[in-house]
């Protein structure tokens, strides 16, 4: 059977790569001229199924937890060191909320926060450890993923392509476009994430760190050699661009909560992009014809493309149906 996978980013290199281990000839046409330049190249490539409980819906959990085997064992790029949240004294409520909506985590005192991270000595006297989550650095791992494609013989990719300019037969089209794909997807929105990417050798971490403030809840990647991608605003727009000046500044500020170091370090990258989200924040599988659209990812992309893709491939190979991820409102099944 033939796919043609169009869009290049974590959701089509993901579904490409199941389609490939399933036997499948895979075409994937990419727009730009390599792949994950959209919305997956500022993500902040956090594996945090049991933090995102305290805002998501249980189904963003449950396909999350599937992604830390996918990035630790079939493409294992991901860093296995928990993550770690914190609130400064004054928005202690924060962090009780945040406690009683998520679960696999252990609290942690000043003393154990400093034994985890020395950097934060003094910092916070309460914090909560979710031990079993991972990060990632995206670019990295769009480029493994390519890697591992490019050495399969049932692979191709087209970059530079559009995909109306390809006339070959496949036997069925799986639509990855994200956001673009609103010609389409007609319910289709846009949130737009901005990103900053710091680089400073008076700190170190060693994980994810996540920040809870009322204003602008923050968290701080490490991605090695004393860089940190600092993330990430929600902000209701289909419009790209570059960051604003606000953004930056909320952004550089709950940074210099978590270390006040922070305000020397150099500013070596600024990062927006729009992220394709539905009404409800929950993904979708949508089937027209011999074409399937994946997407509806918001936030979510490396946490939630593993599990799709795996879905994607069984509705095209075994006429598999996903109630939770097909219906029109997964939220009305996930209540029944």
């Amino acid at each position: 059977m033939k796919i043609r996978v169009i869009g290049a980013g974590v959701a089509g290199l993901t579904v490409a790569h199941e389609f490939a281990r399933a036997g499948c000839a895979v075409d994937v046409i990419e727009r730009a001229a390599a792949p994950g330049l959209g919305c997956s190249y500022v993500a902040g490539g956090m594996l945090a199924p049991w933090c995102e409980a305290e805002s998501a819906e249980p189904l963003v959990v449950s396909y999350g937890i599937e992604a830390l085997t996918y990035w630790t064992r079939e493409v294992p790029v991901a860093h296995s060191q928990g993550s770690l949240v914190v609130a400064p004294a004054r928005d202690r409520p924060d962090l009780t909320r945040f406690a009683r909506r998520t679960s696999a985590y252990v609290t942690y005192d000043g003393a154990a926060i400093a034994a985890l991270e020395p950097d934060l000595e003094g910092r916070f006297d309460r914090a909560l450890f979710f031990s079993q989550e991972a990060h990632l650095d995206p670019r990295a791992a769009i480029a493994k993923l390519r890697e591992q494609l490019a050495a399969r013989d049932n692979v191709a990719f087209r970059f530079g392509c559009d995909a109306d300019t390809v006339n070959e037969a496949a036997d069925w089209i799986v639509d990855c476009r994200g956001f673009d794909a609103r010609d389409q997807l007609q319910d289709l929105r846009g949130v737009r994430g901005e990103m900053l990417m710091l680089r400073t050798q008076e700190i170190s971490l060693s994980r994810p760190v996540r920040l809870l403030h009322p204003r602008y809840p923050v968290y701080i990647v490490p991605r090695g050699d004393g860089r940190f991608m600092v993330g990430a605003t929600m902000i209701e727009s289909g419009q790209g661009g570059t960051m604003t000046a606000r953004s930056a500044l909320e952004l550089l500020s709950a940074a210099c909560t978590v270390h006040p170091a922070f305000g020397e370090a150099e500013i070596i990258e600024m990062g927006a992009n729009v992220r394709p989200a539905f009404a409800d924040n929950l993904p979708r599988l949508r089937r027209n014809g011999r074409t399937l659209f994946v997407n509806g990812l918001f936030r979510h992309g490396f946490l939630l493309a593993p599990a799709l893709a795996r879905r994607a491939v069984d509705v095209v190979l075994k006429g598999a149906y996903f109630p939770e991820i097909m219906d029109a409102d997964p939220r009305e099944r996930q209540r029944a």
